[in-house]
């Protein structure tokens, strides 16, 4: 039974080889991804619970976890590593993992090319460079916190504003976490996770902003852009945000066909004949990635 787990690729720092690829969960198992939760505390909790009732409830059967980091294994060493001192990094294992994987495998497979940007808008956001089929860059780092902002997520802020809070005793570290989890992004800039009651605001020209911003670094990873792909709630179903993201997006060679954008419905094209990129609105379907992992570990 294939369950998706956020963030427990950190175990590849400690770990060796073992959460790149698909584990067989048992009780030791269990242990660790509880010991992981806090570090993805909106997705590692209730995937963990959903594993503990799936074991009651059908003892007798394999239950697979398939792991969110793990296309990201490919991140090379200046795409995976922070500007910390060494024990930050060898010691303690803190360095740039990515998420939303599972996702992005599912674009790469099925949206080709040799540079590709995908743009994961959902609850969670993230913008990923894949080269060939594999991940070089994504916006997600140590956890799902980093990147652009988010539905109720901050994405990344100067860690000097955070540390400033914690020395002025204005919030507790459990304080920080839940506003920034919880109350930031589009919630904390707008009052709303939903990007279409927040047309025209500021909330969502910062939300557009950054995710653009983002799309360009991905492309400076990738040296230039054949394709960008939008997928997850809002990338599949607000042309409002693709609309605002790609006009800042010209330069890279990334045009919208007005109408084909606001009209879309996944899959679908959503450039001009003749642009230089493609612009793909893509379904999520991480169900399939995950089901067809499980399969190949229980068949093994």
């Amino acid at each position: 039974m294939p369950a998706e787990v956020a963030g427990v690729g950190h175990r590849i720092v400690h770990g060796g080889e073992r959460y790149r690829e698909p584990v067989l969960v048992d009780d030791e198992v269990e242990r660790e991804l509880g010991a992981l939760a806090e570090l993805a505390p909106l997705h590692n909790g209730p995937a963990l619970e959903a594993i503990r009732a799936a074991r009651r409830a059908v003892p007798g059967v394999p239950h697979v976890a398939v792991f969110d980091t793990a296309f990201h294994a490919t991140l090379p060493p200046e795409a995976s590593t922070y500007a910390l001192p060494r024990r930050f990094r060898e010691e303690w294992g803190i360095r740039r993992f990515g998420f939303h994987g599972l996702s992005v495998q599912w674009a790469a497979e099925r949206v080709w090319a040799r540079r590709l940007v995908v743009c994961h808008l959902g609850g969670g956001c993230s913008v990923t460079a894949v080269r060939d089929g594999r991940s070089i860059d994504t916006t997600m780092g140590f956890t799902p916190l980093e990147g652009p902002p988010m539905a109720t997520r901050s994405g990344s802020v100067d860690p000097g504003a955070l540390l400033h809070l914690l020395r002025r005793g204005l919030l507790s570290a459990d304080e920080l976490e839940h506003a920034l989890e919880y109350e930031s992004g589009l919630v904390g800039l707008g009052g709303s996770d939903d990007p279409r009651k927040l047309e025209d605001s500021e909330a969502l020209a910062v939300y557009t902003y950054r995710i653009a911003q983002a799309i360009g670094a991905m492309a400076v990873a990738l040296g230039g852009l054949d394709a960008l792909v939008f997928t997850a709630g809002v990338g599949e179903h607000s042309s409002v945000v693709r609309a605002a993201v790609c006009a800042r997006l010209d330069f890279l060679g990334v045009r919208l066909d007005a109408e084909a954008n606001a009209s879309a419905e996944p899959d679908a094209e959503i450039a001009p004949p003749g642009a230089p990129a493609r612009v793909v609105v893509l379904r999520a379907r991480e169900d399939i990635v995950i089901a067809r992992a499980a399969r190949s570990f229980v068949d093994k």
